[in-house]
């Protein structure tokens, strides 16, 4: 195609799978202990030792990608005569869909003939990563850019997010939950069900006891949400923070409920820039269905 289609490492596959699709990606940032490095997918540092330097106490900070790296990044394809389609990470939770807008906006004077579209998201990880697999069958079935363009705005709020962890340190450390009711819910066994609503933003649903009744929670939102209810015939990915047996725990329940799902629930790990916000602990799971309202 004479289009390329684009994203940000936070959409949380393997870069093996972005090749294999043909998805271009740009890097966020992060740093542990001070020391700055590229979310890069798990290639510089594999997200078990990323995860356990965070149980052993070290420190992580976020940046996201700024105007001049876009600027550069957009360079590369327009100057070789290709059009951009960028979609970005959510803006309920972070501001990178501004810079790539003003990378953008400064390039399109430089390129008049060339297309460049930015597309917030409004999804993270590897729900994220769904929707661009959905925009890749598109591309590769012959939408053109401004179709596709319009049909992600159209259909992104129809990739459900739903997440739980199972260990509120990390939620505690960076202020989402307060320290009493930190302490509460390590005591009580508490399990918090989240998900994305319709701005992007990540929101509490439900405060459930144990482990156990947590992984059934969040397959029943499933159930609810999902296209075609227990027909559900497409793709479902599940992302988790060096927790794999719960992933695997949640994608068992999925592929026995669902037995119609376009081939096996794949499982991802939560990459170093939401992983320093989740800490280790979180499962999330995503699928199509109804579009998100609230």
């Amino acid at each position: 195609m004479s289009y390329v289609l684009s994203c940000c490492s936070t959409a949380d596959l393997s870069r093996e799978h972005f090749e294999r699709r043909n998805i271009h990606y740009i890097c966020f940032h992060y740093q542990l202990n001070g020391r700055d490095l590229l979310d890069d997918l798990g290639q510089s540092t594999p997200f078990d030792k990323f995860y356990q330097a965070m149980m052993d106490g070290a420190d992580t900070r976020t940046s996201q990608v700024n105007t001049e790296e876009y600027l550069t990044y957009f360079d590369g394809f327009l100057s070789q005569g290709q059009d951009i389609l960028h979609v970005t990470l959510s803006s309920g939770i972070s501001g990178t869909v501004n810079s790539a807008n003003a990378a953008a906006e400064q390039l399109r004077a430089r390129y008049p003939e060339r297309r460049i579209y930015i597309v917030d998201s409004l999804g993270a990880s590897s729900g994220y990563g769904l929707l661009m697999g959905m925009l890749a069958d598109k591309r590769d079935a012959g939408m053109p850019l401004d179709e596709l363009a319009c049909w992600t705005t159209d259909h992104r709020l129809t990739v459900h997010h739903w997440f739980f962890s199972t260990d509120l340190t990390f939620y505690i450390k960076g202020g989402r939950i307060s320290k009493t009711a930190g302490f509460f819910g390590k005591v009580l066994h508490i399990c918090p069900l989240l998900n994305m609503n319709h701005l992007g933003q990540l929101i509490p649903r439900e405060k459930i006891r144990t482990k156990k009744a947590v992984i059934q929670a969040i397959v029943d939102r499933m159930a609810e949400h999902a296209e075609d209810g227990l027909n559900y015939s497409g793709k479902c990915y599940i992302s988790n923070s060096a927790c794999m047996e719960d992933a695997k725990a949640v994608a068992k329940l999925v592929e026995a409920r669902f037995p119609r799902l376009n081939g096996p629930v794949e499982i991802n790990s939560i990459g170093t820039t939401i992983g320093s916000h989740t800490g280790p602990g979180t499962v999330a799971l995503f699928f199509v269905g109804d579009k998100r309202w609230n």
